[in-house]
């Protein structure tokens, strides 16, 4: 077997992984890179692979940075199955088609008003692209073996993080190669906890927060002394938020606050028609996370939902006090560039920053308390107070994640960090090495390992590997490889 890092090494993006085996070229995670420009400049270029020669995509959960470039794939003629769990499928047709749309709009916003170094600015994807794309994804429940060949299967086990979000679960030739995805946290107010791994021989985990713990200060707590700071002077809350995961965590502090008189009845502005639809999603998903349904239909009715460009405007055309959430959570794109154009230059308002913020965006530029942020190719002066609230991540820490690695009994044969900037995947490695004594490594960008099997031994069945918890469930689908595409 082989595995090869086309993404997720020296950065939390881009997440990529070919896995050869059995037969098979299976492609874990098919994310977006996003951050630097050189970073940026990969999503362009040619796929390492013919993408003709790739038998399954498997997607850990749907956030860009893991799901974003299907449509590119499925335009370069990728039509093979794209395996997933029911909530990434319903998450993808909201989020890669509201990436599309926004991708369209910026390359016509830039073609109107010049400030694109390319003539015409085009797209990475579009909207035909997305619909190509989405007519691949397979839905598969959690913890249901599905065989790929005579030698392969895999299973989705949930990993907290989000909706839908799983660690995958590969048996190849006798061996079992697991995949963390993104891990969450075990005490997240809405996502259950992830569920450990009890085995893997080969294992690939994240580290987005590998050098550094979690500030143990509660959320709503500190959304209220900003939110009180903040309204002493009418001034305006700014939060650039992930759509998926962190605007509905923060809805949830708002109308609990709300709720027990600590925040001032303000008017609280969605500012993402994603986040909006996405917000629908969790009374439909009920089983899967903490929140009851009375507290679901809490954050769907916590904010004012903006869906039009009409409406974003006059938003920003508001006075404040009151709290504006609009993605994107890096503040890469989406309507929250607008709002900061607006309300950065004020020092009455106020930047939220609630989320990871990669290196190379507007969002860690905010972070490190840049004078000035270039939006639309101007510098807008940032006068406005900028708060990093550590507090509400998603991502489990190096601590919460050497406790998860704990259940697994037996050292996995090599331990691959990815997924986190340089220090802190070196860091999670240092953990790891020191807590658990396994045998760990950074892998580069474009390295391949070899991943020896077992192939011929007969007494090993791919889906009777002991990582893969829960009961065996017969798949009443043993002989598809490919989704009917119409």
């Amino acid at each position: 077997m082989k595995l090869t890092f086309l993404g997720a090494t020296e950065t939390v993006t881009g997440s990529r992984y070919l896995l050869e085996g059995a037969g098979l070229r299976v492609l874990i995670d098919c994310g977006l890179f996003q951050g630097t420009k050189n970073l940026r400049l990969r999503n362009w270029g040619a796929f390492p692979v013919p993408v003709e020669t790739l038998d399954a995509v498997i997607l850990t959960h749907a956030h860009l940075d893991h799901s974003g470039y299907l449509p590119v794939l499925a335009r370069m003629g990728y039509r093979g199955p794209v395996y997933c769990t029911r909530g990434t499928r319903d998450l993808c047709e909201v989020m890669l088609r509201d990436s599309a749309k926004l991708q369209e709009e910026e390359a016509a916003f830039a073609n109107r008003h010049g400030f694109s170094k390319h003539h015409p600015a085009l797209p990475l994807y579009t909207l035909e692209d997305t619909e190509k794309a989405l007519q691949l994804l397979v839905p598969r429940e959690f913890d249901v073996p599905k065989q790929l060949n005579e030698q392969a299967c895999f299973r989705l086990l949930p990993s907290g993080h989000i909706l839908g979000a799983a660690s995958i679960v590969v048996c190849m030739e006798g061996k079992v190669i697991a995949f963390s995805g993104d891990v969450g946290r075990p005490n997240d107010p809405i996502m259950r906890a992830p569920m450990p791994l009890a085995h893997a021989d080969y294992l690939v985990v994240e580290s987005t927060y590998g050098d550094r713990l979690h500030d143990p200060g509660d959320p709503a707590t500190e959304l209220a002394e900003l939110f009180a700071r903040t309204f002493r002077h009418d001034g305006v809350v700014v939060i650039p938020c992930f759509a998926v995961g962190r605007a509905q965590s923060i809805l949830h502090y708002i109308a609990r606050l709300k709720a027990s008189g600590r925040m001032a009845n303000v008017p609280v502005f969605l500012d993402s028609p994603m986040a909006s639809s996405v917000t629908q999603l969790y009374r439909h998903h009920v089983g899967e996370h903490r929140l009851t349904m009375t507290e679901a239909n809490a954050i769907s009715s916590a904010a004012e939902m903006v869906r039009t460009v009409d409406e974003s405007k006059a938003v920003s055309a508001r006075h404040g006090p009151m709290v504006v959430i609009a993605g994107s959570g890096m503040a890469t794109g989406g309507r929250v560039v607008h709002h900061l154009k607006t309300f950065a230059p004020d020092s009455r308002n106020t930047i939220a920053l609630v989320g990871y913020q990669a290196a190379g965006t507007r969002g860690a530029a905010l972070a490190a308390h840049a004078p000035a942020i270039k939006i639309h190719g101007d510098y807008v002066p940032v006068r406005a107070s900028v708060v990093t609230l550590s507090s509400l991540s998603a991502h489990a820490d190096y601590h919460e994640l050497t406790t998860w690695l704990h259940s697994i009994s037996v050292p996995p044969e090599r331990t691959f960090v990815t997924h986190g900037e340089p220090a802190a995947a070196d860091a999670l490695r240092r953990h790891i090495e020191e807590t658990l004594q396994w045998r760990c490594e950074v892998p580069t960008y474009l390295e391949s390992v070899e991943l020896p099997g077992t192939a011929g031994d007969a007494d090993i069945h791919p889906c009777a590997a002991t990582a893969m918890s829960g009961p065996e469930i017969a798949d009443p689908d043993q002989s598809v490889s490919r989704p009917e595409v119409t």
